[in-house]
């Protein structure tokens, strides 16, 4: 029995929660980025009103803005309703949060943006059902070619969370880590042994997301705790999309896929 098989075999096993489980991890970093704006808001309000020269009102509304659409968003993609309209809010929130917050130019957090927003495309593409054919009794084309591509799209995208993963060290466990992590981001974005590398990419995203953003042993009064948790959840989303690859496949758009056809 090949390795991936045994991964498709006990895969079959979590059939059911595993899908949860990566929506959940997906939408994490909105959850708890809802929950600290309303932990901090006093704070926020004071923050964007000094970077936009603006008044404190209208940096409340924006912050008001941020915990219910994110908040309600999360919600909704839970709860699977109206996914369409939720993942629409949460691309804007991301798309707001980084002009608000200044962060266009900051290459590492525009690049785990690009990754977060793969990973809503994948929550996307599993909301889509297949395309009906027009007439009763005649078979349908292929599969929804929206789903396809949302898919191709969201997998594309993910690779950016692995970009600022990399580092230009010339010791040996850094150029291996390096080279590891390159292999399977190549693997999964164009599609191939699909589900067996994404699995082995959450499980070292999981490991290094543990050790490197360990926020919890910071202690509250010092500002790396919220960088560090900031930097913890996002992965963890990026480690959700990852997993809905795992449960959806790598759709039309990809060498498993043409492999069927060979």
């Amino acid at each position: 029995m090949s390795l991936e098989v045994a991964v498709d075999k006990a895969l079959s096993h979590f059939k059911t929660p595993l899908p949860h489980i990566a929506r959940f991890c997906l939408v994490s970093t909105f959850l708890e980025d809802g929950l600290r704006m309303w932990m901090q808001w006093h704070e926020q309000a004071e923050y964007l009103s000094m970077s936009w020269n603006c008044s404190y009102t209208a940096a409340c509304a924006f912050i008001m803005y941020n915990l219910i659409g994110q908040l309600g968003s999360v919600g909704m993609v839970l709860l699977r309703f109206k996914i369409d309209l939720a993942c629409i809010n949460l691309f804007f929130t991301v798309l707001m949060q980084t002009i608000a917050y200044s962060l266009l130019w900051d290459v590492q957090f525009l690049f785990r943006n690009f990754a977060l927003c793969g990973a809503l495309l994948l929550v996307l593409a599993e909301s889509k059902v297949e395309d009906k054919s027009l007439f009763a009794g005649v078979p349908s084309l292929g599969e929804n070619k929206t789903k396809s591509y949302l898919q191709l799209a969201g997998r594309v995208l993910m690779v950016f969370m692995f970009l600022t993963l990399l580092k230009f060290d010339m010791a040996p466990s850094q150029m291996l880590q390096n080279l590891v992590g390159s292999i399977l981001m190549v693997l999964v974005t164009v599609g191939y042994k699909t589900k067996l590398s994404a699995l082995i990419l959450v499980t070292w995203l999981n490991l290094l997301n543990f050790y490197f953003n360990a926020w919890w042993t910071i202690p509250t009064h010092k500002p790396l705790r919220d960088f560090l948790k900031f930097d913890f959840f996002q992965t963890l989303s990026v480690v959700g999309g990852l997993l809905m690859v795992v449960v959806l496949g790598p759709g039309e758009a990809s060498v498993d896929e043409r492999k069927k056809n060979w």
